[in-house]
């Protein structure tokens, strides 16, 4: 099975454009930059319950815990929010408000929970419809641990961040790239 496509920011921005022209924009949107900004995979988001990521108050929690049963290698994990992507959590939040804790953090258009496939399948309509060939539910994590490795991000916190055991695993995700190669050649 050939990797999943690389997306750049200038991509993912087209992307979330694009969600400007559906009928849950912020939901969507929301999807997209779980898997670009924590690297989450399609299982995982579709996983997630309202208190996973918010506290008793609303705020959005620093970190998530995903338990085995969330994820795929059914090994509990942590993921981390970034600033950026707290935002987004507690812009989402107001589109939720009287969801209750115990339930999906996103519903779909029947008002059920997605499952994974449901949720590879909103990423893969809403790639195509920006145009981006080749893209699928893996891109935005793959993206995820790339750029991260293009800043020097250490292999093994990588795949922690992942959630892999291997961090083989891991460096089949990481595209060896200009700016990777630049980098390297810089540390001579």
């Amino acid at each position: 099975m050939p990797a999943a496509k690389l997306i750049t920011e200038r991509e993912f921005k087209r992307a979330l454009a694009q969600c400007s022209s559906r009928r849950h924009t912020v939901r969507d949107q929301t999807i997209l930059q779980l898997s670009y900004y924590a690297g989450l995979r399609a299982c995982e988001i579709a996983s997630l319950r309202v208190g996973d990521v918010y506290d008793d108050q609303g705020a959005v929690k620093n970190s998530v815990t995903l338990t085995s049963s969330q994820t795929k290698g059914h090994r509990a994990r942590v993921f981390y929010v970034n600033q950026r992507l707290a935002r987004v959590l507690r812009d989402y939040r107001q589109s939720i408000l009287f969801r209750e804790e115990h339930e999906p953090l996103f519903m779909t258009q029947q008002n059920s929970a997605f499952s994974a496939n449901t949720i590879s399948q909103l990423f893969l309509i809403i790639y195509h419809s920006a145009g981006l060939r080749g893209c699928s539910s893996h891109s935005g994590r793959r993206s995820f641990i790339t750029r991260l490795a293009e800043q020097g991000v250490a292999v093994h916190l990588l795949a922690a961040l992942a959630g892999h055991q291997s961090i083989q695993t891991t460096q089949r995700y990481i595209a060896v790239n200009d700016a990777l190669l630049t980098r390297a050649v810089e540390l001579a």
